[in-house]
């Protein structure tokens, strides 16, 4: 595992990047720049009073929902950690009625360091981003959810002490958790086997994707219908809620202990939160000790951390 560095040697090692503004899905990231988020939060992790200044005077915008849920305290705690004010602006004030998005994030540009937009549709993420002229920061859509695809990462990468190499079962439902997961997944050279309900499937043009990177690792992307085929010997098993609104009969694609006996013996299971038990997921498998849910929860602080960082500044590690 790559030794934990320390803020001021991350900082000597740091050169200017002009290449990416935005992380609206993980493939804006590439392997060396998704490296050097991981290796940023695992020191922030480590040591997080080095860096409590280090955005200073700043502030981000957060365009959340007007009841926050965790995933929103987590951005909002990340911003605070590195000293930065984080502004909530629910989406029904954000834009203004008759206000196009676009001028909205040309107004937030002039006052804040960096947008986070968490909201149902990709669409507006996207625009947000092309009007702004400060990072735009995907904090969930309908299509992707990077922070928690890294902070996924981290957590894997903390278990077994490296990425490339290992397999991952997704069981369920596909949306933004899937996406970000298999994109993630293929550029750091993780297998990936998704199985997902008739109609439910993960997004056909970032499966494509993902599987010409996977390619380049020797790894596969692949979609089947029977969780046991998706789960037979993965190293982690991964799980997400389904929606009020998805019916059908959810039971086959419930991880419970029979299913996570198909994995590896040292497999783990992961889930996005928040959970419901008894529905995508047994308590037994939830609150057992093969469970990461919480610590992948944990990690998203981290992991946003080092993203506003890495953005804001424009520093990425040599």
């Amino acid at each position: 595992m790559d030794r934990v560095p320390r803020a001021g040697s991350i900082a000597r090692r740091m050169r200017k990047a002009t290449a990416m503004k935005d992380l609206l899905h993980p493939a804006d990231l590439d392997a060396r720049g998704m490296r050097h988020v991981l290796r940023l939060a695992a020191a922030m992790k480590a040591a997080p009073a080095e860096w409590s200044g280090s955005l200073a005077s700043q502030t981000v915008a957060c365009v959340f929902p007007r009841l926050p849920a965790a995933g929103d305290a987590s951005f909002e705690a990340a911003v605070h950690r590195l000293g930065a004010l984080p502004l909530r602006i629910p989406p029904d004030r954000a834009p203004s009625p008759g206000e196009p998005i676009a001028d909205t994030a040309r107004v937030l540009s002039g006052y804040c360091a960096a947008i986070a937009v968490r909201t149902v549709e990709q669409t507006a993420a996207e625009a947000y981003a092309a009007a702004s002229s400060i990072p735009v920061i995907n904090a969930l859509t309908d299509l992707h959810h990077p922070c928690q695809a890294l902070a996924d990462l981290l957590t894997l990468r903390e278990r077994f002490g490296r990425l490339d190499g290992l397999r991952l079962a997704y069981v369920g439902r596909g949306g933004g958790v899937a996406n970000s997961l298999i994109e993630a997944c293929a550029i750091n050279g993780i297998g990936v086997s998704v199985a997902t309900p008739q109609g439910a499937e993960p997004d056909p043009g970032v499966v494509a994707r993902a599987r010409a990177v996977a390619a380049r690792f020797g790894e596969q992307v692949e979609l089947v219908s029977d969780p046991r085929e998706a789960v037979a010997g993965a190293d982690a098993v991964y799980t997400a809620a389904w929606s009020d609104a998805e019916t059908g009969d959810r039971t086959p694609f419930r991880v419970d202990r029979a299913l996570m006996r198909t994995a590896s013996p040292t497999a783990v299971f992961l889930h996005a939160l928040p959970a419901r038990r008894g529905d995508e997921v047994t308590a037994e498998v939830l609150d057992g000790p093969r469970s990461l849910a919480i610590q992948q929860a944990h990690n998203r602080l981290p992991v946003e951390q080092a993203v506003l960082h890495t953005l804001i500044t424009g520093d990425w590690d040599s």
